[in-house]
């Protein structure tokens, strides 16, 4: 985790990088990983900007259906136990998915690239 002041002295951007266990990974594992992450998030002052960045190892998929309010219908795929989780994490956070929000953009090469 790094933390850095905002132009507003009352206000810090704090980034946690993360690197979720693989959607092939035991329960458990992936179970004590968002034990340690709540952890950390609960540690943060909500009125901080809080950031997320890194693998989640998860597919969240287009279908927004009760995570409208975290996430856009710009994911790939179908969602996978990993982006369940992932998602249920942000919602339960406040958290929004900024992946999802916007359609990707076609590189020059054609393919569709994603940035953040």
């Amino acid at each position: 985790m790094a933390s850095f002041q905002t132009r507003s002295k009352n206000i810090n951007m704090n980034i946690v990088q993360i690197y979720d266990p693989t959607n092939e990974a035991q329960d458990e594992e992936k179970d004590a990983f968002y034990d340690l992450l709540q952890e950390v998030m609960d540690k943060l002052p909500k009125k901080d900007i809080n950031i997320l960045m890194g693998d989640a190892n998860a597919k969240i998929g287009r279908e927004n259906t009760g995570y409208d309010r975290i996430m856009g219908s710009h994911g790939l795929g179908e969602m996978n136990d990993n982006g369940e989780r992932f998602a249920n994490f942000c919602l339960f956070n406040k958290m929004v998915i900024g992946g999802s929000i916007f359609p990707p953009q076609k590189s020059s090469q054609g393919n569709m690239g994603f940035t953040g």
